[in-house]
């Protein structure tokens, strides 16, 4: 029997998340006679430590996930799961994502102290938000919402929406979903009025390249579909060479009868002022995700990006 060490952040969110994927591992090993059993090892990051912060000011990708990843460099953990959203488009050398589940709602949801969609918000209504992406797109939307920082774990950043004067909070629906707080959504946001994270509503298993044992059991485990998509968005993010401090999304659906990927690309400006987007269809997701950041760059998003890029 085989013990697989399992690393995550020690958020509320990221326990959950960490326990289902390894209930729904666990059920593998049942129906197949596979001779694994479980342990997870809680891994305090770089985000978690530094709250006071907005993300674009701390750093850019990898602030949930460099430590965690070190522990599986150093053999102290076996595999680890992460928010594909916190994932660089580089992994460490040695290191792949051995397995992409299927991916839960990918929107940005509003929850609000009253009303039922973002119209319904007062002017100058004040929202809670660190992410770029989601107050570029809201201000795109909307210029007279005041957009305010908002940092901490779910249940922090939902005090917060009564503590602190908010109208409104934005999260990510999945986050919501997998604790089991889906009856808090006020509303979602459309993908067109806000465009999701890359790889938002999905997660990451990695682990060692070299570990075919495990990476046979995570093969059960991988959701195709998921992963097409996800990887059309994360060619995407490196051609574009983003990260927390450039407003960037990208979100991609493969259609059931044809197996076509739509992929929509965006990247705005911080206030708001500009927002470029794309959307374009294919087959290849590494090569559509590259075509659309080229049409992106082709557009102006290079002079956009520019003066944020690292």
């Amino acid at each position: 029997m085989r013990k697989i060490r399992v690393g995550t952040r020690q958020s509320a969110l990221a326990l959950t998340q960490t326990g289902q994927v390894i209930a729904a591992l666990e059920a593998i090993c049942r129906e197949h006679d596979l001779p694994f059993v479980f342990e997870t090892h809680k891994i305090v990051t770089k985000g978690d430590r530094i709250l006071d912060v907005t993300l674009s000011k701390v750093g850019g990708k990898g602030l949930f996930v460099k430590e965690i990843e070190q522990a599986l460099i150093d053999n102290e953990i076996d595999m680890a799961v992460h928010s594909m959203k916190d994932m660089p488009w580089e992994l460490p050398e040695g290191l792949c994502i051995g397995a992409i589940p299927k991916r839960v709602d990918p929107r940005d949801c509003l929850i609000m102290n009253s009303g039922s969609s973002i119209d319904d918000l007062p002017q100058g209504a004040k929202v809670g938000t660190s992410s770029l992406r989601r107050s570029s797109q809201l201000q795109a939307y909307r210029k007279d919402l005041l957009i305010e920082p908002l940092r901490g774990n779910i249940d922090t950043r939902l005090k917060k929406l009564q503590t602190e004067g908010f109208d409104a909070i934005v999260l990510a629906a999945a986050g919501l979903f997998r604790m089991d707080w889906g009856d808090k959504i006020t509303s979602y946001v459309p993908v067109d009025i806000s465009l999701p994270a890359v790889g938002q509503g999905a997660l990451a298993i990695e682990c060692r390249e070299h570990d075919e044992q495990l990476l046979q059991l995570l093969e059960h485990y991988h959701h195709a579909d998921t992963s097409r998509a996800v990887q059309a968005e994360r060619a995407f993010l490196g051609r574009m060479n983003g990260g927390c401090q450039i407003p960037i999304g990208a979100y991609a659906v493969q259609h059931e009868l044809t197996g076509q990927l739509t992929l929509t690309g965006m990247v705005g400006s911080p206030d708001g002022s500009t927002i470029l987007k794309v959307v374009k269809e294919g087959d290849h997701p590494e090569k559509l995700g590259n075509e659309v950041a080229e049409q992106l760059l082709s557009q102006g998003a290079e002079q956009l990006l520019g003066p944020l890029r690292g």
